[in-house]
Formats: structure tokens, C-alpha cells, sequence
């Protein structure tokens, strides 16, 4: 998909608008199955990056199953045409009708928690196979923000809390099918998951029933041309090779199971939005754009970068802007950077979009929320409407 190609579209569709292509996703998905050709490996999409039905169905015919942590999530796969057992349910803090709901609808179900591990135990036994989620107690990721595995986290049951485990599943008989860990995003280095991977084998022991085990996932995606992303076919090398040693030495198959969302749609979202004012102070030139963290709050939420480029005047003379929203809010998308001259109503495109950018939007001052558009056989179609004033006006009671 071209730069012209996005112009294009922001003149069909309007801006602000997300727009996917279909194409790198399918990339993106035969990388992984490359690296991981030589292990039992699944992979389960985590939808909460993106999880726009058109997308779910893009993601089901190249095979993979869906990682989702809510039952809405759920429901939107079974939606989508993918069926219970494609499914995992990894929840967290939920209310335990939530699991109870999971059950009925037939998918993998993760516990994170000793308190919904007992419920489940007395209550069902061994009537439903589950799988449990440690806190491996690595830090890993980009921030503290993003790491889930450490020991303040509030994601996993402890893995010093095995013995604890270990009395609930013995005196409830609950069968523990898998066991799971996700130690963060934004992982660079293989090591990282080598070393959960040490951490769940030595679970094994204590659970024999274990079929197969989730490292989640974290895989580095690249923001900027200089950075690198994680190294997947040296971490596809390294454990396929510790993944038979295991198994020759204690005899137990196992299935390996991840669970790529960033990695898999954030290259392919592009954002795309038009300029409103160049406004000059003493400090700086502020580039002022018709969205905001309303539309992408990752720069603010989580200090993410997201490369920008002017569409509309791509050759023009380099000068320092700062990009900002229109909302009555401090909304800086990016401080000085160096992009060329940008005049009011050129189209600025955000890049690596594709992940948790309209799935994080929201209608905050009462601003819509964008359209959603998919790339696909060189041709766009819409996917999402931009919402509108009725929209925002559905669901309140009031007297006109």
C-alpha cells in the first residue's frame, strides 16, 4: 500500500481514518510460521490489539486461533466463525460468572488467580479441562507499563505459590490441561522467553497432564528504521532444540502455544489525519491535527513512538514541528520532529497504527471516533462507519 494509495483513501473516506492492509498481516503470520516450523507450535491471535470482525476473519483463514481476555471477545470470534476450541479465554480480574459463561460456550479458559481457582475446583472438579497462568517473576518489555511478568504484577498466579496450587488441584481434581505466562510487550531479546520457558518446564513436573504450554507473547515490533525487532527465527531455533531435549528426556509431548497481537496487525494500520493549524509560539510550531488521544492515545499513554510522514508535500524542505490534537486536553502525539514543511490541510499519516490505536479510541469531548478501512486485492473497502451524533446520542434517555 502506497503513501498515494493512503491519500487516495483519505479523500474517499475522510479523516481522521484507520486503514489496514491485509497483505502484511498475511506476512506477518508467515513469518511466525517459518520461525516456528521446527516445534509443535499454535498461535493464537491476541484480538484485544485489533479486533475489528473483518480482521478476525482475515486472521481465521490464515489458521490461527484467538487469544481474548473478555467475553465480548469471545463472542466476536465465535461471530467471526471461529470455533470454541480455536478459542482461548485469558481473563483477569473478572467476576467468576464470567468464567462460568466461558464454559458454556465451550473455549480453552486460563485462570490467573488462586481465589477463581478455588471456586472453579469446587464447584466443577474435573468436569472442564483449564489451564493456569503463572507470574514467572521476569521483568520484560519496553516499560514498567507494558511488563506483566513481574512480581508486582497484578496478571498470574505466583510461581511461589505452587504448593498452594498443587493442594487445590489435588483435593478439587481440577485438570490442568496447559499452563501460560506473558512476561510483557515490546520483548527484544530471545532470552527473555528462553528463560520463562525454563520456568514452565520445571512446572511441568508438577502438573502431568499438561498438554501444552502458552509463552505468550511480546514480540518486538520496530518503530523507527533504526530499531530491531525480536530475532523469531533464533528463538524458533533455540526452542525447538530445548522443546525435544525435554521431550526425549521425560517422555511428555508438548504443544507450544503464543500469542501474537501487536506483531501480527501493527505494521499493517496506517492512521491517517489532516491538518487543521500551524500555530508558531516562542517554544515551537505546533502542527495541529483533527484528532487526538481519542483516536491514539499510545504516544500519551505510553510514551510509544509512531513515525509521521506529510503525504500531501513528502519532498518539500525538512522543518521541526510538534504534532498535537484538538482536544481540550495536553494531546502531543510527538515533540520536535524533523518533517517536511507542513501546511494546514496537508494529510499527515501516522505509521505501525495498526495495534492498539482505534481498538483504545474513544468519543472523549464528544469527538467521533474514525472510520476503519481494509486494504485488500488493491482495492479499499470500508469496514467501520465513522461515528456520528446519533451515535454518541443511542444510548441516553432524554426528552427532545
Amino acid at each position: 500500500m502506497t503513501d498515494t494509495q493512503l491519500l487516495s483513501a483519505a479523500e474517499q473516506f475522510g479523516t481522521p481514518l484507520y486503514v489496514y492492509d491485509q497483505q502484511t498481516i498475511e506476512t506477518q503470520y508467515a513469518k511466525l510460521q517459518q520461525a516456528f516450523s521446527k516445534s509443535n507450535t499454535r498461535f493464537f491471535y491476541a484480538c484485544k490489539a485489533l479486533s475489528n470482525i473483518n480482521i478476525l476473519r482475515i486472521i481465521k483463514e490464515m489458521g490461527a486461533g484467538l487469544d481474548t481476555v473478555s467475553i465480548n471477545e469471545v463472542q466476536l470470534g465465535l461471530k467471526a466463525g471461529f470455533e470454541p476450541q480455536q478459542i482461548l479465554f485469558t481473563p483477569n480480574c473478572v467476576h467468576f460468572l464470567e468464567i462460568e459463561e466461558a464454559m458454556r460456550l465451550g473455549v480453552h479458559i486460563n485462570l490467573d488467580n488462586i481465589s477463581t481457582l478455588e471456586q472453579f475446583g469446587n464447584k466443577y472438579g474435573n468436569t472442564y479441562p483449564v489451564m493456569l497462568r503463572l507470574n514467572p517473576h521476569i521483568m520484560a518489555g519496553g516499560n514498567f507499563k507494558i511488563s506483566t511478568g513481574h512480581i508486582d504484577s497484578k496478571f498470574g498466579i505466583s510461581i511461589h505459590q505452587i504448593r498452594h496450587i498443587e493442594r487445590i488441584v489435588s483435593r478439587t481434581q481440577i485438570q490442568v490441561e496447559g499452563l501460560h505466562m506473558h512476561t510483557g510487550s515490546e520483548i527484544k531479546d530471545v532470552e527473555v522467553f528462553l528463560q520463562g520457558l525454563e520456568v514452565m518446564l520445571d512446572m511441568v513436573d508438577h502438573f502431568p497432564q499438561v498438554k501444552y504450554l502458552d509463552l505468550g507473547s511480546g514480540f518486538k515490533v520496530p518503530y523507527t528504521a533504526s530499531e530491531k525487532g525480536t530475532n523469531i527465527l533464533s528463538l524458533g531455533e533455540k526452542l525447538a532444540e530445548r522443546i525435544h531435549h525435554f521431550e526425549l528426556e521425560h517422555n511428555h509431548p508438548l504443544e507450544i502455544w503464543f500469542e501474537p497481537g501487536k506483531y501480527l496487525v501493527s505494521e499493517s494500520g496506517s492512521f491517517v489525519v489532516s491538518v487543521n493549524v500551524i500555530k508558531q509560539t516562542p517554544a515551537t510550531v505546533f502542527a495541529g491535527v483533527n484528532s487526538g488521544f481519542n483516536h491514539l492515545i499510545r504516544p500519551m499513554f505510553y510514551d510509544a513512538h509512531h513515525e509521521i510522514h506529510n503525504l500531501s508535500n513528502p519532498d518539500g524542505v525538512e522543518r521541526i514541528y510538534t504534532i498535537v490534537g484538538n482536544l481540550c486536553e495536553t494531546d502531543t502525539f510527538a515533540w520536535d520532529r524533523f518533517i517536511p514543511e507542513i501546511r494546514e490541510n496537508d494529510v499527515l499519516v501516522f505509521r505501525n497504527a495498526g495495534a492498539y490505536g482505534f481498538e483504545m479510541s474513544s468519543s472523549f469531548n464528544s469527538r467521533n471516533q474514525p472510520a476503519e478501512v481494509l486494504f485488500t486485492g488493491n482495492a479499499f473497502k470500508l469496514i467501520r462507519k465513522r461515528q456520528t451524533l446519533d451515535d454518541l446520542l443511542r444510548n441516553q434517555i432524554w426528552e427532545a
